[in-house]
């Protein structure tokens, strides 16, 4: 086994046994999308593009929100000016499968980033993103973007699978979750919720190189920030792709001095308001460089609330669910999309948005042409975001639990086929004996089964997924292949 390996896998021990459960393989399902791109534009014409993406922030964690006591005015202030979605979902309900879903605009069912075991991938793992996937960075580089990716990864550490060999000029990050690689015998719950530096031997890495192990997470929210300001400014004459993607506020929690204990929240809020400080930051820069204009800036999460994290954990306010599970709590995420003088603001209550549409939106944007070698579940919803148009290409959400199609969203109508643990852990994946209906708009927090009264709706919804399973085609494993000691 070479030296690479073998440095990530010395210092692993058994443990985060919580994500890698057994589980049943069901029905699958997926949706197609037509190549909308256009001519290459010129280089002035090209708009800049963040995404923002934090770990674990739940539907209820921000003041735009309603949450009531978590401080959050710089992203509040980038929702009054821009668009805040309120029906916007994630491609899966934990790490590895949703980044997966993001950067390709497939559901990770597609390219063998979400499985009935382990369903991340961890510091043992021998796979990850393939290179057959074309993600946004890849993407934006046919279109001469400068491309950076800072924060956590979790697509694979070993150097084939880095953001360095995926389309991104540069990569400043965690590899993966900032509650692995443990050195103490507390156990995993006790040793995130009274966290020390040294229990979590994670390495900070710079392009393919570790350059500091432990990573002091003390700071790492500040120099995510600091490196993401620095490549903006370095950038400014090039059309560019910042995908800015936060350690936190996934557990264990740790705040800088400057945040520490100021919060109302405790610590968690402390985490989430020194996350908002970090965007105002760049938001600032952006302003100050003069590249407001041509810039949209996405904020979102990578799947809801660890809520068996007690109170280190958030809240997915009125929604039913957390992450790990498929219900709404689990998938449905804050969003918000800024860009002044393309965006109108607005509150977008009546339109589903994912983020497998962000890679065929920025496409469309970039004036660049997706190839039409391979199904994509997203959609292009820059005539949404612009105001050309009344309703989203989008009417339909599929929820995948590993293999298995957990429910099925088309319209204001949500279709579940299994019950499960609304806190997520432990999993307790269970076969309705009848599918239950929901409907999502008049009932967010999924308490009235309809499914008796709407048979025609259930069966439409069942054409649904009946087409999209046809789309379905096996691929290789790749969160469950280990590195193998030699």
């Amino acid at each position: 086994m070479n030296f690479f390996k073998n440095h990530f896998l010395k210092l692993n021990r058994p443990f985060y046994r919580l994500l890698a459960l057994p589980m049943v393989i069901t029905g699958i399902t997926g949706c197609n999308l037509e190549n909308t791109g256009k001519d290459k534009q010129t280089a002035n014409d090209k708009p800049n593009f963040v995404i923002i993406f934090v770990d674990d922030m739940g539907y209820g964690d921000l003041g735009c929100y309603g949450h009531p006591t978590i401080q959050t005015p710089n992203i509040d202030q980038m929702a009054a000016e821009g668009q805040r979605w309120t029906n916007f979902y994630v491609a899966a309900n934990v790490c590895t499968p949703s980044r997966a879903g993001l950067l390709t605009g497939r559901l990770p069912i597609r390219n063998g980033m979400d499985t009935n075991k382990r369903r991340v991938f961890f510091p043992d793992s021998d796979g990850g993103l393939p290179q057959s996937e074309l993600t946004i960075a890849k993407l934006l580089k046919e279109a001469d973007y400068q491309t950076a990716c800072i924060g956590k990864w979790h697509l694979g550490h070993l150097p084939e699978y880095l953001p360095t060999s995926h389309g991104f000029d540069s990569y400043y990050g965690i590899p993966y979750s900032n509650d692995m690689d443990p050195t103490t015998d507390l156990g995993h719950r006790k040793a995130c919720l009274n966290p020390k530096i040294e229990y979590f031997n994670v390495p900070l890495m710079e392009n393919t190189e570790i350059i500091e192990r432990p990573a002091n997470q003390h700071t790492i929210t500040k120099r995510y920030t600091e490196k993401a300001v620095a490549f903006i400014k370095g950038n400014k004459g090039k059309p560019f792709f910042l995908y800015l993607a936060h350690s936190m506020p996934h557990v264990p929690l740790f705040a800088s001095e400057d945040f520490r204990g100021k919060s109302e929240r405790g610590l968690y809020g402390d985490i989430v308001e020194e996350l908002d400080w970090g965007i105002g930051q760049i938001l600032n820069t952006l302003k100050e460089e003069g590249l407001d204009n041509n810039t949209l800036v996405v904020f979102t999460s990578d799947n809801g609330p660890w809520v068996v994290m007690d109170h280190h954990g958030g809240s997915a306010g009125l929604l039913h669910g957390a992450k790990a599970t498929s219900y709404e709590g689990g998938m449905r995420v804050p969003a918000i999309f800024r860009w002044p003088g393309k965006i109108e603001p607005a509150v977008i209550h009546n339109k589903i948005g994912s983020t497998l549409d962000l890679l065929p939106t920025f496409s469309k944007l970039a004036g660049t042409s997706l190839p039409d070698d391979r199904i994509y579940d997203g959609y292009d919803i820059s005539p949404v975001l612009n105001g050309e148009a009344d309703v989203s290409p989008r009417d339909e959400m599929f929820y995948y639990h590993g293999l298995q199609l957990f429910a099925a969203r088309k319209g204001d109508y949500k279709l579940y086929f299994f019950k499960n643990n609304p806190a997520g852990y432990p999993e307790r994946m269970e076969k309705l004996e009848d599918p239950e209906l929901y409907h999502i708009q008049h009932d967010p927090s999924e308490r009235f089964n309809l499914a008796e009264e709407n048979r025609e709706i259930v069966e439409e919804i069942k054409e649904m997924i009946q087409n999209h399973s046809s789309t379905i085609e096996p691929v290789e494993n790749q969160l469950d292949k280990i590195i193998q000691n030699e």
